[in-house]
């Protein structure tokens, strides 16, 4: 999935980028409050989730928070701060940010907070996402079929995982090309076509249903 990464210590943010990435997220870094509102207010793909430093250069991390949510855009953001004070967590929260997290901090539980914000925004609550026999842990990044672990690639895991966290609504191609960024989807469409038949595979053909035109769904709401 698409992450917006904005922080402007190098040696953090190298670290994160090398970090979110080998856990299958594309990460667009920014190193200052201007180019992190840009990112947000004109890009035309969404992000999955927003990781924001509170100190950022040109425009704080605070700005650049309300500007977003005064657009109206919801996507799911992170702030980071190096000042362990209840008045700045206060003044994130009431701006609209998700989640809160200070620093130093460690990787794996960055990783944890993205999933769970990113849950939280399509309607989850745990990191386990269930259909029928078929059952997904964010968290392990396992999948079981009827109990029996399934090995997925790293992408067909994502794209798997993006269908169970939308169970019941159609993914558009166009969506998936959005969240799964840099599969050059819209470019090549065989690309998905080929994960999704190596999906059916492997955790059964009636798992994932194509609706003609529009893209794919999995399950029903009540699954």
């Amino acid at each position: 999935m698409r992450l917006l990464l904005a922080e402007d210590d190098d040696s953090l943010g190298e670290g994160l980028q090398v970090g979110l990435a080998r856990s299958g997220y594309l990460v667009e870094w920014v190193r200052d409050g201007e180019l992190a509102l840009a990112a947000l207010i004109d890009s035309a793909e969404p992000f999955a989730a927003v990781v924001l430093d509170v100190g950022l250069p040109k425009r704080s991390g605070l700005d650049v928070l309300r500007e977003t949510r005064r657009a109206g855009n919801r996507v799911p953001i992170l702030l980071l701060t190096a000042r362990d004070t209840v008045k700045e967590k206060i003044a994130g929260l009431d701006a609209g940010a998700d989640d809160y997290l200070l620093k130093p901090f460690d990787l794996d539980e960055l990783r944890a907070r993205i999933r769970a914000i990113v849950r939280r925004a399509e309607g989850h609550i745990g990191s386990i996402l269930c259909c029928g026999d078929l059952t997904l842990d964010s968290a392990a990044h396992a999948v079981t079929v009827g109990g029996a672990p399934v090995s997925l690639t790293p992408r067909e895991f994502a794209l798997l995982e993006l269908l169970m966290l939308r169970r019941g609504r159609v993914v558009s191609r166009r969506d998936i090309d959005s969240h799964l960024h840099g599969w050059q989807i819209e470019n090549d469409s065989n690309v998905l076509d080929v994960h999704i038949s190596a999906l059916r595979k492997k955790i059964g053909g009636d798992s994932i249903q194509t609706v003609r035109g529009i893209g794919y769904i999995v399950g029903k709401e009540n699954d």
